[in-house]
């Protein structure tokens, strides 16, 4: 069996992929909003913002990596990387206050039926654009996402949209062969209940990175241990490890050196060797090592 690389528009760049499942996504938005207006569809409005998830998610990469690319300059000297953890934190926000809305105008609906009839024919319809743009968004994205973290995040995104829309679909087919309008109003709290939990991971993720937290999956404890495995080092305190975005993590520590190492000039030698264990074992590109000799070990030193 041969594993062709795709050609055409599926074998494009990574981030013009990316752009092009935004522009799908922030139309089909557009076209769920004015839907849910005249149809009076609230899930059609969730869906809408489930798919929201997905844009902001989109523009924040997209903004955040050409941001993050300008250079550190003397007021910000680690750069412009932060951009994108602030906005994930407005992002989810946003996505929590429409949950909200979307939740308690759903319950509202169930409990107390308007007397104004939902235009089950047109929500169908929409709902049907929905998944056509989502499953062709999913095509694009099906070969490049075997190979990039990135891109398999967009894509299980687009296929939590999918879900929705399908959620949405039968919905208006309810509507349209019962008159049960109140379909629309679970469809609502089901893609609601969707969103909520990707808004708090997402939520939680900024407050991690803002709390300047170990990274999930870092372990100081195995960072400590290599660094004391290295030949010449007799301690380490003074340990710190954070993220200024996901996937850019940081690490700091004073690393105590026996008075040969230092004297015989093998002091390059260790720094290095320090240096090349976090990037080659722990993925962290930006580490700064403070050599000391045993007499200088500060009294007040923390892990």
């Amino acid at each position: 069996m041969h594993d062709h690389a795709p050609t055409g528009i599926r074998g494009a760049g990574n981030r013009r992929l990316l752009a092009i499942s935004l522009a799908i996504t922030s139309t089909v938005m557009v076209v769920q909003v004015v839907g849910a207006a005249l149809s009076g569809s609230l899930a059609l409005f969730a869906d809408a913002a489930h798919m929201f998830t997905d844009a902001a998610a989109l523009v924040i990469a997209l903004v955040a990596s050409t941001v993050a690319a300008r250079p550190a300059n003397d007021r910000r000297t680690f750069g412009y990387q932060r951009a994108e953890v602030f906005g994930a934190l407005v992002n989810g926000v946003i996505l929590l206050v429409l949950s909200a809305w979307v939740a308690y105008e759903a319950v509202v609906r169930l409990l107390n039926p308007g007397e104004g009839e939902i235009a089950g024919g047109l929500m169908l319809v929409v709902a049907v654009v929905g998944l056509v743009a989502n499953a062709v968004a999913m095509w694009l994205l099906s070969a490049a996402q075997r190979h990039s973290i990135n891109v398999r995040g967009a894509y299980l995104e687009v296929l939590g949209d999918l879900i929705g829309s399908a959620a949405v679909i039968i919905a208006a087919v309810v509507v349209l062969t019962t008159g049960w309008d109140q379909a629309d109003a679970i469809a609502s709290l089901l893609i609601a209940a969707m969103i909520v939990p990707r808004a708090i991971r997402l939520l939680g993720e900024v407050v991690s990175v803002l709390a300047e937290s170990a990274p999930k999956g870092t372990h100081v404890t195995e960072i400590r241990d290599h660094i004391l495995a290295t030949p010449g080092v007799v301690d380490v305190h003074d340990v710190h490890v954070w993220q200024l975005t996901r996937g850019a993590p940081v690490f700091t520590a004073h690393v105590v050196v026996d008075d040969a190492a230092l004297g015989d000039g093998r002091a390059a030698g260790i720094l290095s060797g320090l240096q090349n264990c976090l990037s080659q074992h722990f993925d962290v590109e930006h580490s700064t090592f403070q050599l000391e000799p045993a007499g200088h070990v500060e009294h007040d030193a923390h892990a």
